[in-house]
């Protein structure tokens, strides 16, 4: 059971969809299984959901050797334009997993309660520099045992001033405030470029 990355991907696709033109690349080694998911579930039209089988680890296609997803993403917004919004998902579950900023404007990056609160404390790139950090499954705290506001403070204690949202993907608005976050980004963009 992984964090929670594709129900993050299904959620804001819900949440965003009526109003913003959006696609979604889904990263996976040698499945398409996250991008079939997220067709199971009836999120978007099934061609606004493109997989990338990497073929080796999924961080290598987000930060070392970008082009597989490059051409994903320009096929797509091709097909789709205007675009708006494109959602990158990376399979797997590593703290040192950051995206090339030559691939994405903003990082969501998401761990989950049921690895215990000592979590955020570890850190690793992916904890202490994305631009928005989600600590989900907020409710199996307290199946796990972990604590929130020790997950909040060590969070808040590596990344200082930048965002961290909790979330429980398992009721409808679960991921309200993430979509808000990201509603925010794009009028952001909208209103200066310059920012992404």
């Amino acid at each position: 059971m992984g964090s929670g990355k594709t129900a993050l991907v299904a959620s804001l696709c819900r949440l965003l969809a009526d109003d913003v033109s959006l696609v979604v690349v889904t990263n996976d080694i040698f499945t398409t299984e996250d991008a079939e998911a997220l067709r199971r579930m009836g999120v978007l039209a099934d061609d606004r959901i493109v997989p990338v089988e990497t073929g080796c680890c999924p961080h290598t296609a987000i930060r070392d050797d970008i082009s597989a997803n490059l051409d994903a993403i320009e096929e797509l917004e091709a097909r789709h334009a205007p675009v708006e919004l494109t959602l990158l998902e990376s399979g797997g579950d590593n703290l040192t997993a950051i995206f090339s900023r030559a691939l994405v404007d903003a990082q969501i990056f998401v761990i989950d309660v049921a690895g215990g609160d000592k979590v955020p404390r570890k850190g690793g790139p992916g904890v202490t520099t994305a631009d928005l950090l989600v600590i989900n499954k907020t409710d199996l705290a307290p199946l796990v045992g972990a604590d929130l506001a020790v997950m909040d403070r060590d969070a808040r204690a590596r990344r200082g001033e930048l965002p961290i949202e909790f979330t429980s993907l398992v009721s409808l608005d679960g991921a309200a405030n993430v979509a808000a976050w990201v509603r925010s980004r794009l009028t952001a963009w909208s209103i200066d470029p310059s920012r992404r």
